[in-house]
Parts: C-alpha cells; sequence; structure tokens
C-alpha cells in the first residue's frame, strides 16, 4: 500500500504530533555500522525430524562478527525458557567481554 507524504504528515498533525525536525546526524546505516558491535538478532527455526517430530531451535548472530550462538533446542518452547536462554547468552558475553579486557 502506497501512502503519501501528505496523508502520513496529515495523520500526524491530526494526532497532534509536529513533524520531526530535519537532522544532520548520521544516516541510518552509519548509525548500524556505529552499533552493530552491540547489536544481536535472534531468530526461532524448526526443524522436522524423519519421524515427524518438530524442534525449535534458538538463533542469536552478532551483526559486527556475524558470529552465531545457538541459544537452545527444544520441542516445546515457552516464553520462560526462551528468556533464560537470552540470560544465557547475555552472561557468556559478559563473561568474554570480561576476558578480552572490553567493558563497556
Amino acid at each position: 500500500m502506497t501512502v503519501a507524504p501528505s496523508t502520513v504528515y496529515e495523520i500526524l498533525r491530526s494526532s497532534g504530533i509536529d513533524p520531526a525536525p530535519r537532522r544532520d546526524g548520521p544516516t541510518w546505516r552509519q548509525f548500524l555500522r556505529a552499533q552493530a558491535a552491540g547489536i544481536l538478532a535472534v531468530d526461532f527455526l524448526h526443524v522436522d525430524t524423519v519421524l515427524l517430530i518438530r524442534f525449535y531451535v534458538l538463533i542469536f548472530i552478532e551483526h559486527d562478527t556475524r558470529r552465531m550462538h545457538l541459544g537452545g533446542v527444544t520441542a516445546h518452547p515457552t516464553g520462560d525458557w526462551t528468556v533464560q536462554q537470552a540470560r544465557n547468552l547475555a552472561m557468556n558475553l559478559g563473561e568474554r567481554s570480561r576476558i578480552s579486557g572490553f567493558n563497556p
């Protein structure tokens, strides 16, 4: 669906939201490159076995190094399980940064 800029302006104006000022800051690409060391992508994928059992795989990807981390594999992912895997990764990344001397 294509929306004209004037339509977006009218919607924002009628909602009481002023347009953002022009910024001389970095472009989106420059911003992502500068922040890449702190950005992680997360994805769930599924694997179906020959016995028709579905396993869910949680993957974390570091943007700057493109290093992948296996979060875990389970047949029944839950919110609690997913949060625990993220905590485990955060602890591992924290330990790695402490060992390498990087201290944000």
